[in-house]
């Protein structure tokens, strides 16, 4: 397995923001690929084609490609070497027990996986595979054409695809819909073939992250002509570089979501000079400096997505809680927020700044990053006074106003920067939260037990006490867990939680409906510290816990906060 110095990353970064004169994607750091192609079952005879085309995407983009058939190929060493492993067209039971126990470590220790096709179709008795792969092969019809509604334009895999997006190739129903689990990037219209059983919604391509690893699935590439299609060759390419982490992708799952422009302008508004012009759902903007507000609504706590690109070493960025400019944009710049889009300016107007009042945490911002000339997306999570900035799924900013003379209930806008800067936004979307989850931590106050305390000056209800001068501190040694009784039982989806210096390296969100009987909400390895806001949980309980079973340090665990959000 290859690794990036951090420094040359960040170089690379740079460059591509700075002398890339039109979108592109910068090479990526050289990295290796497993495609395991081993059948139990059906074989496709598109599998030596598959191969192929893998190899030619490698020689073209900087990755080399091992093809085998061997499962003993499954062991810890000899994984450790793949940034991802394919499974191109698998059937069946095609691993033992030993050789799923390394390819499970494998993925939550931060590898990769891509599934093609019959990847579906593959082992049906191993529940940690069916959760990576997203969904279980359940039929198919004769091949036939279709048009895929691709829903996420932001992906690697599907950013250079139409909204409708038709071809021919053998079209999978699937046992289960994955998408409360997974990022849904394309879905098959079942009114333009015949034979689906999911009805209208009825995904073929996702991707997910499961524990610090990456999944993605494309139910495409039965046939051996889909591998000399173009958009076809692009989608595979785009699926193993995120899957081997050299492209960033938001691939927590959604729902809940209105798009206030998804191609359609209506309720927007320019307000100062320039312009965006609008074409393929996309905004591009032109001169300024302007700004292209929604002045259909105001917004109050709220979550706010976005898909942005730049080009070249350009300038723009998103603007929340102005009130209404009419035609001043300098309105939204003194009286709202802006989180800033340019990777190449002062740490305090950064990409993923809030310009001029609180820098990004410029190594999550550069770790999650994608260099101009690719595709990148926002989380702006409003709630009261508080903005959190997501990019690409990854927390980068937390910022609360306290300026008496700013608010952040108000409009969204985006900005055109002017002449010399190019930026494009797809697929704006919002979630309003009021009476929603995070609005309440259901655990404030409530009853906390816990496995130990370090003394008794750090009991269980200090985790839940509001305070960040408090904590609870557990004994020395694994495993440790806290607890919260909610008084009631709630739908769940989300927890956050503020570690002091001693944390988890590894733990578990737990459920229960009686205190007793527990099931695992979301798994964490690899934790570092700090704030962890696990959100896109679905869980009904009463009772929550934190079950630590790897120490970071030789100390116990140790929690400032415990939250709790649902309804």
């Amino acid at each position: 397995m290859r690794k990036l110095i951090a420094g040359t990353a960040a170089m690379v970064a740079l460059a591509a923001c700075t002398f890339t004169a039109s979108p592109a994607i910068a090479a990526d750091a050289p990295y290796d690929v497993l495609v395991f192609s081993k059948t139990a079952g059906f074989r496709h005879d598109a599998i030596p084609v598959g191969i192929q085309t893998i190899r030619d995407l490698g020689a073209a983009n900087n990755f080399t490609v091992t093809a085998t058939e061997d499962a003993n190929a499954f062991t810890t060493a000899n994984l450790a070497q793949y940034e991802t492993v394919v499974f191109l067209n698998t059937t069946g039971d095609v691993l033992n027990a030993t050789q799923q126990t390394a390819f499970e470590s494998y993925v939550r220790g931060g590898g990769g996986y891509a599934g093609v096709h019959a990847a579906a179709d593959t082992e049906y008795d191993w529940p940690f595979y069916g959760n990576l792969v997203g969904a279980y092969f359940h039929s198919h019809p004769a091949i036939q054409t279709v048009t895929a509604r691709v829903q996420n334009r932001a992906h690697p895999s599907s950013a250079h695809l139409p909204q409708s997006w038709t071809r021919s190739d053998e079209l999978y129903n699937y046992r289960t819909n994955p998408r409360s689990g997974a990022a849904v990037l394309a879905t098959l219209d079942e009114s333009t073939y015949s034979g689906g059983n999911m009805g209208a919604d009825h995904p073929i391509s996702w991707c997910k992250t499961v524990d610090s690893g990456r999944s993605w699935y494309t139910g495409f590439g039965h046939t051996q002509a889909s591998y000399a299609e173009a958009n076809f060759r692009s989608h595979l390419l785009g699926g193993i570089r995120y899957a081997a982490n050299r492209a960033k992708a938001d691939c927590r799952p959604e729902t809940g979501y209105t798009a206030i422009y998804n191609g359609s302008t209506t309720g927007w508004t320019q307000a100062g000079p320039g312009s965006f012009t609008n074409s393929d759902a996309t905004l591009s903007s032109t001169g300024g400096m302007g700004l292209y507000w929604y002045s259909a609504k105001q917004f109050t706590s709220y979550s706010l997505k976005a898909d942005w690109r730049l080009t070249g070493d350009s300038n723009s960025g998103i603007f929340v809680g102005f009130p209404n400019p009419n035609n001043d944009p300098w309105v939204a710049v003194n009286q709202g927020y802006e989180v800033q889009i340019d990777a190449t300016d002062a740490v305090d107007r950064t990409t993923g700044a809030i310009y001029t009042f609180k820098s990004a945490d410029v190594a999550a911002r550069d770790a999650a990053l994608n260099p101009a000339g690719e595709w990148n997306s926002y989380e702006l999570l409003v709630e009261g006074q508080r903005i959190r900035v997501y990019l690409n799924g990854k927390l980068v900013n937390d910022f609360t106003n306290t300026d008496p003379a700013r608010n952040l209930d108000g409009y969204i806008g985006i900005q055109n920067h002017g002449a010399g800067d190019q930026a494009a936004f797809r697929n704006i979307r919002v979630k309003e939260l009021t009476g929603q989850p995070p609005v309440t931590n259901l655990a404030q106050g409530k009853a906390a037990t816990a496995s130990s305390v370090e003394n008794a000056s750090y009991p269980a209800a200090n985790a839940v006490d509001a305070s960040t001068s408090t904590r609870w501190s557990s004994a020395f040694g694994d495993p440790q867990w806290v607890q919260v009784d909610l008084g009631a039982t709630y739908n769940i989806s989300r927890v956050r939680l503020l570690w002091e210096a001693a944390y988890g390296s590894a733990y578990q969100i737990q459920t229960s409906a009686n205190g007793s009987t527990w099931t695992t909400a979301r798994s964490v390895t690899g934790g570092n510290g700090g704030e962890d806001d696990l959100t896109g949980l679905n869980a009904q309980a009463r009772y929550v816990r934190v079950l630590g079973t790897t120490r970071a340090t030789q100390w116990g665990y140790s929690l400032f906060t415990f939250e709790v959000y649902g309804n």
